[in-house]
């Protein structure tokens, strides 16, 4: 059996990341994207509220670097919050928006793992 090379060690510095994925209300930022991991961060300015989307088959790891990162998502009344040093699991088709009830912006690192398409804007939760 053949062995392939691996793929060299890679840094990303802040001024590597590209804007990407855009959600109004929300500042996304790629470092890095494979066929089957998306990574990278959003910032969100205190009160914005973003729109409505899903992440397709993605499951999404988000970590709180500050800041106040608040979710509403379907199926689940009222919100969550996460503040710094939490982990927030957002499963795959999850319909969700995400806010910021804070008076500083938030920072959160993003790791998706699934292959489908990174963000999918929607008008908001199906009705049942």
């Amino acid at each position: 059996m053949t062995r392939e090379l691996p793929r060299p060690v890679r840094t990303f510095i802040p001024a590597d990341l590209a804007p990407a994925d855009p959600t109004p209300g929300m500042n996304r930022a790629l470092a890095f994207e494979l066929p089957m991991l998306w990574a990278g961060q959003v910032e969100t300015e205190p009160g914005a509220v973003s729109g409505w989307h899903h992440h397709e088959r993605n499951e999404s790891s988000l970590y709180i670097v500050r800041g106040v990162l608040r979710i509403e998502f379907e199926g689940h009344e009222g919100y969550l919050d996460a503040g710094p040093g939490d982990f927030v699991h957002v499963p795959a088709w999850t319909v969700h928006r995400e806010s910021n009830p804070a008076r500083v912006p938030s920072l959160a690192v993003i790791a998706r793992v699934g292959g489908g398409i990174p963000t999918v804007n929607v008008e908001g939760p199906a009705k049942h």
